[in-house]
Parts: structure tokens; sequence; C-alpha cells
């Protein structure tokens, strides 16, 4: 809904613009007196101002000017068909448009349409322009507490040597925090290189990490440099750290320790320079106690711990990431719609960031071409009772008031806090929407 000052010595010129522009949704206010509109122009915002030309005291000239001045407005020129003249000089300084007298409610209306939705194109250009700002100043999007927290952890210890081991759970981000780790740090001309130990075996795991000699196993045909030396300068991502086996974590805490490998099938020692960061979605802690993973190697890997944290922990950034990835769809409709963004910002996302990233690009491919709905996305909903149905034969429709009793209650207490009621009743925000639907309580 936009806010339209409507300024024209003519009453009825006023009254019957607010009419139709009403009718079409818009919030407007009407000024007879162009110096009012002056007042009204300095103490409040518009989205359009619409003035006639020749005014006593004040001309449309000067309230063009007045507007232009505030940030995000923009000025629609009324004027006879003598003063048209006047009327592309207002253009040639900002004004979006002009109409000569008299001219028909419904192109105005349409010329109305127009601008808002030019403005509304011009924002989210903004928008994602500042957007790719952060992604090149090396920083992890979202203005979320919990995400600048990391952002700050980052850039701090980035221009250290210290190593760092990036927790959470699956889908978060840690690669990109650890990328993010290596472009800020003195070792940004130098190779990333980033390996996953879980996708590789434990044989070969101790070859791509190490390097071997030639002839070391059979089909080890020449000799082969391992991604730590291959990192040489830069730094080295060890991505699912907490799923290598207990030899392997052996072997890697020798070359943290004296920063040397020794190739698969050689003897020499191997001088290395890297800058070691691992993640792990795996509560190392835990692993310690049951005897998967050895404590010396977590204190060695644990110097500087960031925790990176769920989508749930961080649901202010869940719609500016849809928004960015459907900037690099570059898909033609970046508007994501009321009904759509209640259904991201509720859903639990146990897929994280990579989770809404895919579901994004899926809509896309669904929605072909068009504005997204509700329909080209897949997620699940639990739409199950609060209350469970096998107490339906004794309760019968009583169960269902006293569920819809709960719900009403948990939104009172959480004074209307949809995700606060939700944590009172035990259930993802989600579900909590998909119950009040079933009840027809207001969402």
């Amino acid at each position: 809904m936009a806010r339209i000052l409507v300024v024209d010595d003519e009453p009825k010129m006023t009254s019957l613009i607010c009419s139709q522009l009403e009718d079409a949704g818009q919030t407007v206010v009407t000024c007879t007196d162009p110096t009012e509109a002056l007042a009204l122009i300095e103490k409040h915002a518009f989205d359009i101002i619409i003035t006639d030309l020749s005014m006593p005291k004040v001309s449309g000239m000067v309230l063009l000017e007045k507007g232009l001045a505030k940030e995000g407005t923009d000025v629609v020129m009324m004027t006879a068909y003598g003063s048209v003249d006047t009327a592309v000089e207002a253009i040639k300084k900002g004004a979006a448009d002009y109409l000569v007298k008299p001219f028909s409610l419904d192109e105005l209306e349409l010329l109305v349409a127009r601008i808002l939705r030019r403005q509304k194109e011009s924002h989210l250009a903004k928008h994602y322009r500042e957007q790719v700002d952060a992604d090149q100043q090396g920083r992890l999007l979202g203005s979320s507490n919990a995400i600048q927290t990391v952002n700050r952890m980052i850039t701090q210890v980035a221009s250290t040597e210290s190593t760092v081991l990036l927790t959470g759970k699956s889908g978060t981000g840690k690669e990109l925090a650890a990328r993010m780790v290596h472009d800020l740090s003195p070792r940004r001309e130098n190779p990333f290189i980033a390996v996953n130990c879980a996708a590789i075996t434990e044989t070969l795991l101790e070859s791509e990490l190490f390097g071997h000699e030639k002839g070391a196993f059979t089909g080890a045909t020449n000799r082969k440099l391992g991604r730590f030396e291959l990192a040489g300068g830069g730094t080295i991502f060890l991505d699912e750290i907490g799923e290598m086996s207990g030899g392997m974590q052996s072997k890697l805490l020798r070359v943290l320790e004296e920063r040397k490998v020794v190739r698969v099938g050689g003897c020499d020692l191997v001088d290395i320079d890297v800058r070691v960061v691992a993640a792990t979605n795996r509560n190392l802690k835990q692993a310690i106690e049951a005897g998967r993973f050895r404590e010396d190697l977590y204190y060695r890997l644990n110097i500087f711990p960031i925790e990176m944290p769920a989508l749930t922990e961080r649901r202010d950034d869940i719609l500016k990431l849809a928004r960015h990835f459907l900037h690099q769809q570059k898909y033609p409709h970046p508007d994501l719609g009321d009904e759509v963004s209640r259904m991201l910002t509720s859903y639990d996302w146990p897929g994280n960031v990579r989770e809404l990233r895919n579901v994004i690009e899926r809509a896309t491919i669904l929605a072909s071409g068009e504005e997204l709905s509700v329909d080209d996305f897949s997620l699940e909903v639990d739409d199950r009772p609060l209350l469970p149905e096998s107490s339906k034969d004794l309760a019968g429709d009583g169960l269902d008031q006293a569920e819809k009793q709960m719900i009403v209650e948990a939104i009172r207490k959480a004074d209307g806090n949809k995700s606060q009621a939700a944590k009172l009743l035990n259930i993802s925000r989600r579900r909590l929407y998909s119950r009040m639907k079933a009840h027809n309580l207001p969402l």
C-alpha cells in the first residue's frame, strides 16, 4: 500500500482522485492549499506526490523541488493544455510524468501503478546491489545478531595464523565461512584447497592429503603431491573432520604438530606452509567420550572455534537469503509476496541455508518465469493436531475446541508473537500456522 499526496486548489479534483486511488488500495492525503502541502512534504514521507502545476501562492514547480528532495518520492504534474511546455520542463527537472487536464482517472491509476512498480523494482535492485557488495566484501549475508557475531569472529581471526574449527549443523555455510577466513587473510593470493574427509575412503584419504611416491601402491605410476603441499602458502579446509578414522587422526595430529608430511611410500619429511580450517557437524566432545575422536587432536584443532547458527536461529535472514538466491537465479520476479514470505519464515529448515537455496531453485523451475506462489514450494508441513486423535472418541468436538483454546491462550501469553507462542506449545512456527488455519484463527 503506497502513501500518496494529492495537491490541487480545486477540492472537487482532489476528491475525485482520492476516491479513485483509495479504491485501488492506496493511502491518499489530499490538500487544496499548496502552502500546507509544503509543510506536509517536510514532515511526512510520500511515495508519490500528484500536484497541479498552476496554483496561487505556491506553484507546482516548488512542490516538485521539495518532493524530489525526499528520497524515494516521485512527483506527477497535472497541467492544463496551455502549460504543456512547463510540464515538459518539470520532466527535465525530475518529475516522473505529467497529465493534461482533463484526463481519465483510469489513466491516472495506471500511471500510479506503473510508478509504484518501478519504485519496487528499483528498491529490489538496490537491495541486491547491497547483497552483492556484502558478498564481495567477504561477509556472510544476513543482518541477524547470530550471523553478525560469526562475521565479526571471522574478521578477527582471519589476519592470524590460528587454526579455526567451524561447527554447526549441515547446510549452515561452514565452507563459505572457511573461504571467508581465507579471503580475508594474508594468504588470500595463494590456494584454498577443500577436502571432504567423509567422501574419501581411509586408504585414499592418506594419499589425497599427504601425496604418494611412484610405485607406492598398485596404480601409483607417478609421484603425486598431496593437498597439504598443493595448498602451500594458502589454506586447507578439512570438512567433516569428525568422520576421519582413528588411524588418520593420529597421522593428521603429527602433521599439525610438526608441520611436515611424509608421502605414502616415501621416507623424506616435506615441509608444509598451510593454514588449517576444519569443520564438523558432529559434537566432538561427545565423540571423544565415546572414544571416536582423539582428545589431543581436538585441542589442536579447537584453537579458535566458531559455531555456525542454524537457520532457525537467524529467521530474520531467511527472506534476505531467499531474495539473494532468486537474484543468483536471475529470476524475473524477485518479489516473494506475503503468503510465500510467511511460509518461508515459519518453516523449520532442517537442511538450513543449503535447503533454502535448493528449495528456491526448484520453485523457480516450477514457476516457469511467473511470480512464485506457495504451490511452487514442496515444504513438508506437520498438520497433525496438537492433541491426539485417539482421544476424539471420548472427547468428541470438545477436543478440537480444547486445541483451539490452547493456541489462543499461547498467542495471548506471547502478546501476539507467533514464534514465542510456538515455543510455548513446543511446536514449530509453521505447524502453529497450520493448526491456526485448521481452526480458522486469524493469521
